[in-house]
């Protein structure tokens, strides 16, 4: 594994917090100019992954490189920026002089006045931080993060709090970043923004990697795809458990959605049943529904 050329380089990475293993070896390398979307159930050991990466806990094996040097080294010189849900801001402490201060700090800094602006919280730039609300929170952190010209950009459940149109403008913004040559990886439970602006998704489960692709390659690794159709008759719910391949089924009304592992069989025993399907549809899983039948598998794999 080469650390020069890499952002981030994990290397057999273990933690353990008494008899939980938070990270269990785990190895990944991060590229320059990726956006990463970090994914996995609660305990699955995210926040503890970044953590390590940050220098604010170290590994109990394993080695931790960020920029080819130490972690702490990294921060240190100004490449890393971050916005992470633990730790409070300094409350009494107007916004504006909250990121002057970051930007003062910073071995890089942008203009305070630019940092405001590209955070979208310059109209509340003379509100103190105890006043703002959970989503202008976020926006402060993420003004924090990006009071510097750094490399890395680290993002942990960023759009927690914000609305719709601001998410959406927090990630027009975190585009333009990634299109500047940053590497940005930010962990979120928000599929959809996995899915929609993530170049590469890593799935962690129990501290291990469990799949690292695109969001395509995600999708077709849960091997799966989705089923919908109408039935006008009484539906017989034994009868379609009993189809082959049905890995999930859902019957609301007189509408069935099946998940199947083989839909071109599922369909096939389907007429095969004397059914009529209306309105029928067959279409690859979203990574929502990938994710949950990925982690599933795992779990079912490790009773």
């Amino acid at each position: 594994m080469t650390t020069t050329a890499s952002v981030v380089a994990f290397d057999q990475v273990s933690k353990t917090y008494g008899t939980v293993r938070a990270v269990d070896g785990l190895s990944l390398t991060l590229h320059p100019g990726e956006t990463v979307a970090l994914l996995g159930p609660n305990g699955a050991g995210k926040s503890t992954t970044l953590d390590l990466l940050l220098g604010l806990k170290q590994p109990d094996s394993g080695t931790v490189r960020v920029f080819g040097t130490g972690p702490r080294e990294a921060i240190v010189a100004g490449r890393v920026g971050a916005m992470l849900q633990s730790g409070g801001l300094m409350d009494e402490v107007m916004v504006a002089e909250l990121v002057r201060l970051a930007c003062a700090l910073h071995p890089k800094p942008y203009p305070a006045n630019d940092v405001l602006a590209r955070a979208g919280i310059a109209q509340i730039a003379d509100r103190k931080v105890n006043k703002l609300s959970g989503g202008q929170a976020q926006r402060v952190r993420f003004a924090l993060a990006t009071a510097g010209d750094s490399d890395l950009i680290v993002l942990d459940e960023p759009t927690t709090g914000m609305d719709v149109t601001t998410r959406q403008a927090f990630w027009a913004t975190m585009r333009e970043q990634a299109d500047q040559g940053r590497t940005v990886l930010f962990a979120t439970h928000y599929l959809e923004e996995a899915d929609a602006i993530a170049d590469r998704v890593l799935v962690l489960h129990r501290g291990r990697l469990l799949a690292d692709g695109t969001a395509a390659e995600i999708k077709a690794k849960a091997g799966a795809r989705r089923i919908s159709f109408d039935l006008r008759d009484s539906i017989d719910e034994a009868a379609l458990r009993a189809l082959p391949f049905l890995t999930h089924l859902d019957v609301s009304g007189h509408t069935v959605r099946i998940q199947s592992a083989d839909a071109d069989a599922t369909v096939h025993a389907l007429y095969g049943l004397g059914a009529y399907p209306r309105n029928l549809e067959v279409a690859g899983l979203g990574l929502e529904q990938a994710f949950v039948a990925i982690t599933e598998a795992e779990e079912a794999r490790t009773r």
